[in-house]
């Protein structure tokens, strides 16, 4: 990749130049949000908590194909193939998570690059109808191959040990493990979109005949993120496969690809934050519905209507444009 011409000025995303200005600095929402990720489990059940870092997770690694202003209508690909795959290496070949969650990641990482060389000289809703159409040809392999075991799935996939010594069929150790699988996730989003390499994404989305006439070499730098996003996606894949032992088809079905988006735009598009939250609402939403008796996908597509028509930005992305708001009024 070219490394023409001087780097594009860093940035702080708005949610922490809003925060910073408000006199909350940054550390602080972060230390909170670790502290409610310590003490979850003593308050919610272990396991549901698990499943919805996965899907946290899955979430920020499809917001990251934001900074580069990539709009994927596949992601269950990845997200699934990797469910898929780990769950065979830990239920027949009987090896570790930990081996298995890297060869599922693996496996998402390469199709990641797959569907990136093919897809990524189209822009916009080409992009994302290619990304589609190949997810596609995903979901009917995992109907028809032997090992997914077609409508069935994968069932009773084992946890065994993390590290060989504790027992991943204890639910704290479960959970403590999916939240270091997440929190280890974040990081890597986090210094990937603050670093001079995020900057020039950033510099790609806005302008991308500008970052051309610089030299960079624009689809190389799509084509890395779009694998750096399938790998984590993978990555989220197969921890859930371990948390709920079961892999499906409705892990590549096109649904999945749509459940994210819909995470990612009620949190907050391009910010850090915003789809934890919307996985977080999404998840129990569903979760609480669930014996409710109405449709959940309906109800659950009508509070995205509301929120998309009283919170444009996401619920994230609207708090932080309220508090940036307030922060210019006291400086005026």
């Amino acid at each position: 990749m070219s490394t023409t011409s001087a780097d594009p000025a860093h940035a702080q995303p708005a949610s922490t130049k809003s925060l910073a200005s408000f006199g909350l600095p940054p550390i602080v929402l972060y230390a909170v949000g670790l502290a409610l990720l310590v003490a979850g489990p003593f308050f919610v059940y272990p396991l549901f908590l698990a499943k919805i870092l996965c899907f946290c997770l899955f979430a920020c690694a499809f917001n990251l194909l934001g900074s580069v202003g990539l709009l994927s209508f596949g992601h269950a690909a990845f997200f699934g193939a990797s469910a898929y795959v780990a769950g065979h290496a830990l239920k027949v070949w009987g090896l570790p998570f930990e081996l298995g969650a890297v060869i599922g990641t693996a496996a998402a990482t390469f199709l990641g690059v797959v569907f990136g060389y093919v897809a990524i000289r189209r822009q916009g809703l080409y992009f994302a109808m290619i990304t589609l159409a190949l997810a596609q040809m995903i979901y009917f392999l995992a109907l028809q191959l032997p090992f997914t075991h077609a409508e069935d799935g994968l069932t009773g996939v084992p946890r065994g040990r993390i590290l060989g010594l504790f027992d991943l069929n204890n639910l704290y150790v479960l959970y403590y493990t999916a939240a270091v699988i997440f929190v280890a996730g974040y990081l890597l989003i986090y210094r990937i979109t603050h670093s001079t390499f995020g900057q020039i994404l950033k510099a790609i989305r806005e302008k991308e005949p500008r970052a051309i006439s610089l030299g960079y070499r624009v689809n190389d730098y799509k084509l890395l993120v779009f694998v750096l996003s399938a790998a984590l996606a993978g990555l989220a894949g197969a921890t859930k496969t371990m948390v709920v032992q079961l892999a499906s088809l409705t892990d590549v079905h096109w649904s999945t690809s749509g459940d994210v988006i819909l995470m990612t735009l009620l949190g907050g598009s391009g910010t850090m934050f915003g789809p934890v939250v919307g996985a977080v609402v999404v998840e129990m939403l569903e979760f609480y519905l669930a014996d409710s008796g109405l449709p959940i996908q309906a109800v659950i597509g009508a509070i995205f209507v509301v929120c998309i028509l009283l919170f444009r930005r996401g619920i994230v992305g609207e708090l932080s444009h309220l508090l940036d708001s307030k922060s210019r009024g006291k400086a005026g």
